[in-house]
């Protein structure tokens, strides 16, 4: 490789860890942001531990990102074969890591679902009606997804409240505009006068589904371009680190003391 496709190369490579430090920096950033926002979807899993663990894990994978990115920075502008090729390997440790993860999604999305199921129906079930963090979050899911419960309105029917009231209490939040002429308060509970709520029928596991199904396109393409990224560095690296000329210690002028 002629010294001009060597410095190309290299200053590619520096170009391309910058772009990876700044993934790495949006990656720790999205992980703090489920971490610590208030008014996300996160404050309705809060309970979850699986949850909690995947924004660690978010975070980990940011901050493994930056640190790969000034790696393969020193790497490449001071061309340390060393660093080029732990550089490598941890990108394609990061590339199968990515593939199986995908996999046991893919594979466990029913165990997924139902863990989800959990969670939302212990929210549900303590749902006070008293605008806390949680059930403002939940009250905007439904507002705007236009569904009641997650699987279907009857996830309410376990609601304390509810339950223990004399009057025909549901989830304001639920109600379907053109079921009901009045208009009522976005959150907590409303009274009906029949025992058939004016609420939405669909669960909020069917928007989700059908958001997810809508958007798949996006997240593949996100997920593709990801990888080619990581492929990308993984070949200007190797191909950095095979080309970088070795001093040959034998030709060193040896002094006789």
């Amino acid at each position: 490789m002629g010294k001009g496709c060597l410095s190309m190369s290299k200053y590619f490579l520096f170009l391309f860890n910058i772009i990876f430090f700044l993934f790495g920096v949006t990656i720790m950033g999205f992980g703090l942001w489920l971490l610590l926002d208030k008014q996300s979807f996160i404050v309705v899993l809060n309970n979850s531990t699986s949850v909690k663990v995947g924004c660690y894990i978010l975070i980990g994978v940011g901050a493994f990102s930056m640190l790969m990115g000034f790696v393969g920075c020193l790497g490449a502008i001071y061309e340390i074969r060393c660093l080029l090729g732990l550089y490598f390997t941890c990108l394609l440790l990061i590339l199968i890591a990515q593939i199986a993860a995908g996999a046991l999604i893919y594979f466990q999305k029913e165990v997924l679902n139902d863990e989800m199921s959990n969670i939302v129906a212990k929210v549900l079930e303590g749902y006070p009606g008293n605008n806390s963090n949680t059930e403002q979050t939940w009250d905007y899911i439904q507002r705007t997804m236009e569904c009641c419960g997650w699987n279907n309105r009857h996830d309410w029917n376990g609601n304390m409240v509810i339950r223990n009231s004399s009057q025909l209490l549901f989830p304001c939040s639920c109600q379907n505009a053109s079921l009901s002429e009045e208009n009522l308060s976005n959150s907590g509970f409303c009274e009906s006068e029949t025992s058939n709520w004016p609420v939405y029928n669909a669960g909020c596991s069917e928007s989700v589904e059908s958001w997810l199904i809508t958007n798949l396109g996006v997240v593949l393409g996100i997920c593709l371009g990801v990888a080619f990224i990581e492929l990308l560095g993984m070949i200007l690296s190797i191909c950095l680190c095979r080309n970088i000329q070795m001093e040959d210690y034998t030709e060193v002028p040896k002094y006789n003391h």
